[in-house]
Order: structure tokens, then C-alpha cells, then sequence
């Protein structure tokens, strides 16, 4: 369960950014778990019947988990879950009854040695990042009721107000719609749009919200 509470970890920017920036299919093709990979027993014989590629559980973990997350695999086998996930720095819970494949598969995950954590690092997009509302500037102080916000080349100027919103003569409403409104547009990402001042130059109010963001995830938000 990831800790923006919406139940499941999904990757897709580091998905997209390994299929050469396109999104990621939901049908993989792998090849078969053979050479050195293949675990044989003492008679030179597979060692289990259905024993999986180590690529295809790299692609799931990379997908849905995160470095630090615990794996279940409720049907063990060889160890094929465990070995990855502990070279890609995941913790994991293996359940199987068949001694023989326990056995094997201790061996296999104490002969793996986990990646570095800089290799382990998960690319994300601005959809994995705290959702910060222009209102939460105002809560933590990065912007006072009040203020002015200007856009890059003070054309228009727009007074804070304390409700969260932003007014210009008779409107008022979200940075975006009196942006867009201002512009004759239907639409405009007003954090980019409006701007303040700062030492005697201009800032996108994108800044603060990168700031007020910081703050979140330090404090675990």
C-alpha cells in the first residue's frame, strides 16, 4: 500500500521512461527461465517444474513496488520472487510446503548480492508527487491575503485573497480560471501563470508550491 493512501503503487513513469518513453503494454514477452538461471538437482534435471524467469518478477516489482516494500508469494517454489527481491532491495514473506524447494531456494537468495541504493531509486512523475492546493500556501505563510500576483510581464495584477482565492475587479476564482479568464483562454495552469515578487524580480508562484511540497514529505504527508 503506497503512503498517499491510494491503496497500490503503480510506476508508471519509470514504465514508460524503460519502454523508450512509451507507455508500457500490459503483454510481455520473456523468454523461458533456461542456462544458468535454471536451477537442476543432483541428477542434472530442472529442479522445479514451472520455475519463473527472474526478468518477469523484475518487471512486476519495478511496476508495483517500491525500494523498502514487502512481497508476498504465497506459492515460493524455487525462490525466484525472493532472489529478486532482494536484489532490488525489497524485503519479501515466501510460503512453500516442499522441503527440497525451500531448501534450494535459501541457497539461491544468500548467493544474490542487493543493487546499490543509488540503482534502486524509482523514477516518478508529477502525478506520484503531494497534491498541494494554492490555499496551502496560504496556510503555511508562503503567501499572505492580500498579496499581489503578478503574470511574467505585469499586464495583469491579482490580490490574494483569504479564502484561498484570487479576485481582479468584480472576479474572483482559482488561480486558474482568473488566469484564463485574464488571457480570453479556456484554460491556463495558473502556477506557472502568476507570478510574485521576489528581490526586486518575479517568481513563479510554482516555487512556492515546490517549497510547500517539500515540507509535506518531510513531515510524511
Amino acid at each position: 500500500r503506497d503512503q498517499k493512501g491510494k491503496g497500490y503503487t503503480f510506476n508508471y513513469e519509470a514504465l514508460k521512461a524503460s519502454n523508450d518513453d512509451v507507455q508500457m503494454r500490459s503483454d510481455w514477452l520473456f523468454p523461458i527461465c533456461t542456462g544458468g538461471e535454471r536451477l537442476k538437482n543432483d541428477n542434472g534435471d530442472k529442479l522445479h517444474p514451472t520455475q519463473k524467469p527472474e526478468a518477469l518478477l523484475a518487471r512486476i516489482m519495478t511496476a508495483s513496488t517500491r525500494p523498502g516494500d514487502i512481497v508476498l508469494d504465497p506459492f515460493f517454489g524455487s525462490g525466484t520472487t525472493g532472489a529478486v527481491a532482494r536484489r532490488l532491495g525489497r524485503h519479501f514473506v515466501g510460503i512453500e510446503r516442499e522441503q527440497t524447494y525451500i531448501d534450494a531456494a535459501m541457497e539461491r537468495i544468500d548467493a544474490v548480492r542487493p543493487l546499490e541504493g543509488a540503482n534502486l531509486t524509482v523514477l516518478t512523475g508529477k502525478r506520484a508527487e503531494p497534491r498541494v492546493a494554492f490555499v496551502t500556501l496560504l496556510d503555511n505563510g508562503l503567501v499572505a491575503p492580500g498579496a499581489t500576483l503578478y503574470d511574467a510581464k505585469k499586464r495583469w495584477a491579482a490580490k490574494v485573497r483569504a479564502d484561498g482565492t484570487l479576485a481582479i475587479g468584480d472576479s474572483a476564482g482559482s488561480i486558474h480560471k482568473i488566469g484564463a479568464q485574464v488571457q480570453g483562454l479556456d484554460a491556463c495552469n495558473g502556477w506557472t501563470f502568476w507570478h510574485y515578487e521576489r528581490s526586486g524580480g518575479l517568481t513563479p508562484i510554482d516555487e512556492l508550491r515546490r517549497i510547500a511540497r517539500l515540507g509535506m514529505e518531510r513531515a510524511g504527508a
